[in-house]
């Protein structure tokens, strides 16, 4: 056992709690024990404090760390310690999508990610009287000076790379790259349109950038995001607040509408607008939590070949992708450093706070050294 200082959640809807709790450090033989340096506050942590999505209580969240591996279990043969780390979500390995490279839709996705518990039902984490804590959410539970993660979802990074901004390539930048990179694929010249511009959305303005798109429309209702947007890539920008969007972009700014479209809003009527933006077999891409149980969208935009699809994770394989993401930023092409604000472990409410509000676009919770 060794004491661990973590934020733990103790009831839907609540603040984070600072707390020392005890950590089980006996390894499976998959297992790694990572030092978290820092950790991304993602959207999906909000969304399981309100319930959005389901996981244990007392838990403790986190899922876009970053750290340093302490040792390995017996089996581990893809890291040793000492070597700088992403983690990225829980998958199998061994299931037909795990195997044809797409580990975000593992036949297992859901128990390893939102289970809070190992495969074989033990609890590692406890507070001092006993009580089990929820773990490994995202197979990594990251809002924690130490954490538990298994060989498939530690990814190995550079150590000429500040460490501490890296933890959200292994989410919500991902998402956004990874839709547009490894989903969309837009060749060169092509168009695209991203609703909602904050962290997901502007790395798929990055991305659209870098994959050479010529016409990349930023839509958002806060003009300061549009613009960042602007200059991280986007070639147009929309205030949904003041335009109607699929009438701005067919009869102005892409007559006869774009290639693609990107969503990380969830919301009907937004996806509806996206949809009705899309030239003749276009794709729209939906990425964001959807809040209703239903999705409606007008079936009149269905004809002509356009498509709705939903992407988990930017279907990326976070071994490869993650380490090309790193390179991109190395030659200045994803510059995803400007979206970063730092807090610390204790003001990890602050951070929360001031994200909702829209403050902080991507902020990162440092742990104590």
């Amino acid at each position: 056992m060794m004491e661990i200082t973590a934020a733990v959640l103790t009831a839907p809807k609540q603040k984070f709690e600072i707390e020392n709790i005890q950590l089980d450090t006996e390894l499976r033989p998959e297992e790694i024990l990572v030092k978290i340096v820092a950790t991304g506050l993602c959207h999906t942590d909000i969304a399981i404090r309100d319930q959005h999505l389901p996981f244990g209580f007392p838990g403790i969240l986190g899922h876009e760390g970053a750290g340093i591996v302490v040792k390995t279990g017996s089996s581990v043969t893809k890291v040793k310690a000492g070597n700088h780390v992403v983690l990225a979500p829980a998958s199998c390995g061994k299931c037909s999508y795990c195997k044809s490279g797409h580990p975000s839709y593992c036949i297992s996705f859901f128990p390893m990610n939102f289970g809070g518990i190992r495969n074989d039902g033990s609890c590692p984490y406890h507070s001092h009287d006993g009580t089990g804590i929820a773990g490994f959410f995202f197979g990594q539970s990251s809002f924690a000076t130490y954490s538990l993660v298994s060989e498939n979802n530690v990814v190995k990074v550079p150590e000429d790379v500040q460490l501490e901004i890296l933890g959200p390539l292994g989410c919500g930048l991902q998402t956004g790259a990874g839709t547009v990179l490894n989903v969309l694929k837009p060749s060169s010249g092509e168009s695209i349109v991203i609703a909602g511009v904050g962290p997901v959305g502007l790395a798929a303005i990055m991305a659209a950038k870098a994959a050479g798109c010529t016409s990349i429309i930023a839509v958002d209702i806060f003009d300061n995001r549009l613009d960042l947007a602007k200059e991280l890539g986007a070639t147009d920008t929309i205030n949904s607040r003041e335009l109607i969007v699929s009438e701005e972009i067919n009869n102005r700014l892409s007559p006869g509408g774009v290639h693609y479209a990107v969503d990380t809003t969830g919301r009907n009527a937004v996806i509806n607008q996206l949809l009705g933006s899309l030239r003749f077999m276009g794709t729209c891409a939906v990425v964001g939590i959807l809040p209703a149980e239903k999705l409606e969208v007008d079936s009149q935009f269905f004809t002509m070949g356009r498509t709705l699809k939903y992407v988990i994770e930017g279907d990326s394989v976070p071994d490869i992708f993650i380490p090309q993401l790193i390179e991109l930023h190395k030659k200045g092409m994803f510059p995803f450093d400007k979206l970063i604000r730092f807090y610390e472990l204790n003001d990890i409410n602050a951070a929360v706070e001031d994200s909702e509000k829209g403050i902080t676009l991507k902020a990162i919770v440092r742990m104590p050294q």
